[in-house]
């Protein structure tokens, strides 16, 4: 479980997250939502401590983020941030198998590279494995880094609005691939910021929807992603359709 208490961040003037108190449940996939600006972004960075914070606490499994070593953090949480370098000259398995570094320093063993081939695998990427990075397509190419994140083998996997960029066939695809891989016998948890609800009323387990900085609602998907939330949360009307399996959401 992630628990945060009393989390707030600034920066200059500006109060980016005020106060949030936020529990987290292991498991399955927790989507975060909200409009632009409403702290998803510095929430997920904050947990993984890769933001700093003006007062609060950021707990993953009882460890405390603020105080853990940077090894330890790694061991915990891998994340993927939404700006990633266009490696040239880089092939995809060697990109993955930079997930494992936290692991083996750059002297691979044998479950390293066994655990490389697993993520090539889960993502569907073993037909790419010695192509280039800049030889991909835009959703290949985002695949390849979700792969080396998990590669990481950490209980949590934190994801920036890995959606952005890609079609729906893609983005279909990835949040398909991450239900299966988060639901799995590992039990990893992977907490993700979409922008895409309807994405997020299909593959997430739990929402939080964030709003000027504070948490606005949480809970399972079902409860935050409904019509007076989401109306309230956008500022905008929104009408919820329920078909088999999956709801849909749209501005009304």
């Amino acid at each position: 479980m992630i628990e945060v208490t009393g989390l707030h961040v600034r920066i200059g003037e500006a109060a980016l997250l005020k106060g949030v108190d936020l529990r987290i449940p292991a498991g399955g996939i927790t989507a975060l939502i909200g409009p632009n600006g409403a702290g998803k972004s510095t929430l997920l960075h904050a947990m993984a401590g890769l933001q700093a914070v003006s007062a609060g606490t950021v707990r993953i499994d009882g460890m405390d983020v603020a105080s853990a070593r940077s090894g330890e953090r790694a061991r915990r949480l891998a994340m993927l941030t939404q700006s990633q370098p266009m490696l040239s000259r880089l092939a995809v398995r060697d990109l993955v198998a930079f997930g494992r570094w936290p692991h083996c320093r750059g002297r691979p063993g044998p479950k390293d590279r066994r655990i490389v081939e697993e993520a090539l695998d889960a993502f569907a990427l073993q037909d790419h494995a010695d192509r280039q990075i800049d030889t991909l397509s835009g959703g290949q190419r985002q695949r390849a880094y979700v792969a080396m994140t998990w590669a990481q083998a950490t209980p949590w996997l934190f994801l920036d609005e890995p959606l952005a960029a890609l079609d729906p066939r893609h983005a279909s695809d990835l949040m398909t691939r991450l239900g299966t891989l988060g639901r799995g016998a590992e039990g990893r948890s992977v907490v993700i910021v979409l922008h895409d609800l309807n994405a997020a009323a299909a593959a997430a387990d739990h929402v939080v929807a964030l709003k000027d900085g504070a948490v606005f609602a949480a809970g399972p998907t079902a409860e935050v992603m409904c019509p007076d939330r989401l109306s309230a949360l956008f500022d905008t009307p929104f009408r919820a359709y329920d078909v088999p399996g999956r709801r849909l959401v749209y501005p009304a």
